[in-house]
């Protein structure tokens, strides 16, 4: 291994790489691995298959569901060194970028072109870990998912050899479709080395504004109301009184920051062509709020205070994380259809104040996808932890009792997996499996995720 790259075995090193950001624990890897190039990811994956050892690939460790958790031990294979623009097509709107480069990244290169790569899941991930757990977050609602915006990819398989999917045509039908099926695969079939991006215009106008209502079912309301009317809105989050509460407590040191009332509250974005076109389109959203209930409707007058509004609303998870001293959370990530998301997040709701949990909720409500952040810490007693984690199975039973999905963007990892097996059922699980045999008969490629690894 030292022979191909660079490598690490340093206890802090080999922690970092077996832990996210979720309240799952640190399993870590028997040796971290710093490839340069695809040609290396190549070479490492050759090798493992050769000895049979795990590997399992890391961008900058944002997962939410202990996706780099090394339960076999084996490799990590670190790609933050990969972090190069490779190409860029204006005129196409389109670009090709290294699997460690990350989101932030991406945009910087690209300004000097007028356009943008909009998928926003708040964390400054890399493309390459988008990808592979099938990202979305605030843009979703108008610009759509990694899903939508991956054009095509470099992939390394369990064996060493390199495919390329997808290409820079818009549209294809040659044969399957290999770039879906690798987008949110989460390393367990191939590691991505890099990725083609569709890209946006960056809009000429934008505008932000809030809105504020007395329960949480006029706020989804107003949500089912806009999208109803095809009101192109660009962001769309819902957020519940207690997440305000954290919101505020975790900002107040920052003098530029603007105290959010205490109540259920929309926050929403509007792109247009124009000011003109876009005052038109907002003024319809948010007239289609107080027709539900809305009040106090406030516009961020200018551009620095939209991107504090946004920064903020970013920091709601570490936010609710700084309810209990030293916080942790379990995340959940349900999305249902828009018509039960009133319903579910209210039960949810419900079920928080009962169990008498720490529990804000927020999320994407524009597209049916929300977040409760189950909160505690590790002086918690043994029953409230069981009491979080009823919270969190009962929230996911009335999801797929509606029609929904366990996970809407974090993807499963190793936190899911029992959930999957109920939303797909035992034949959808196993046609999963043998994709994954066929591709990685080994088994060598992130095993656990997903779904359990063979005996």
């Amino acid at each position: 291994l030292k022979a191909i790259c660079g490598t690490s075995t340093t206890p802090d090193v080999l922690a970092r790489h077996g832990k996210d950001e979720s309240y799952h624990p640190s399993v870590p890897p028997d040796v971290v691995a710093f490839p340069k190039s695809t040609a290396d990811v190549s070479a490492v994956a050759r090798l493992c298959h050769d000895r049979r050892v795990p590997l399992v690939p890391f961008g900058v460790g944002t997962s939410l569901e202990g996706h780099i958790q090394h339960p076999y031990g084996g490799v990590s294979l670190d790609l933050g060194s990969l972090d190069q623009m490779v190409s860029e097509f204006p005129d196409d709107m389109d670009c090709r970028a290294q699997a460690g480069m990350t989101r932030s990244a991406v945009n910087a290169a690209l300004r000097h072109t007028g356009l943008e790569f909009t998928v926003d899941p708040g964390a400054d991930a890399t493309v390459g870990g988008m990808a592979a757990c099938g990202a979305s977050g605030t843009t979703a609602v108008r610009y759509g998912t990694m899903r939508d915006a991956v054009l095509g990819l470099t992939v390394v398989l369990a064996d060493g050899s390199v495919i390329e999917t997808g290409g820079r045509a818009r549209k294809s039908s040659a044969g399957y479709d290999l770039t879906k099926l690798f987008v949110g695969s989460e390393g367990t079939l191939g590691i991505i080395t890099e990725v083609a991006l569709r890209l946006h215009p960056q809009p000429t106008a934008v505008a932000a504004a809030t809105a504020r209502f007395d329960d949480l079912d006029d706020a989804v309301a107003a949500v089912h109301a806009i999208l109803l009317h095809g009101i192109p809105v660009a962001r769309c989050e819902l957020l519940d009184a207690p997440t305000l509460a954290a919101f505020n407590a975790y900002n107040k040191n920052d003098p530029a920051f603007r105290p959010q009332e205490v109540t259920p509250s929309l926050f929403l974005e509007f792109h247009g062509l124009s000011d003109a076109v876009l005052k038109e389109e907002a003024d319809l959203a948010l007239e289609a709020c107080v027709d539900a209930g809305g009040r106090d409707v406030a516009w961020a007058s200018d551009e620095a205070e939209r991107h504090k509004l946004w920064a903020a609303r970013h920091s709601t998870y570490y936010a609710s994380c700084a309810l209990k001293r030293d916080g942790k959370a379990i995340v959940t990530d349900a999305c249902v259809p828009i018509s039960k998301l009133a319903e579910v997040v209210r039960d949810t709701a419900a079920d928080v104040e009962k169990m008498d949990v720490v529990g804000p909720i927020f999320g994407h409500a524009g597209d049916g996808n929300f977040h409760c952040i189950l909160v505690y810490n590790d002086d918690d007693p043994p029953e409230y932890l069981e009491r979080l984690h009823d919270v969190s199975a009962r929230l996911i039973d009335r999801t797929l009792a509606a029609g929904g999905t366990c996970t809407g963007e974090h993807g499963v990892g190793s936190g899911k997996k029992k959930y999957v097996l109920r939303e797909r059922g035992a034949a959808g699980v196993a046609a999963m499996a043998a994709v994954k045999h066929a591709l990685d008969p080994q088994g060598i490629m992130n095993p656990g995720k997903v779904f359990d690894a063979p005996s």
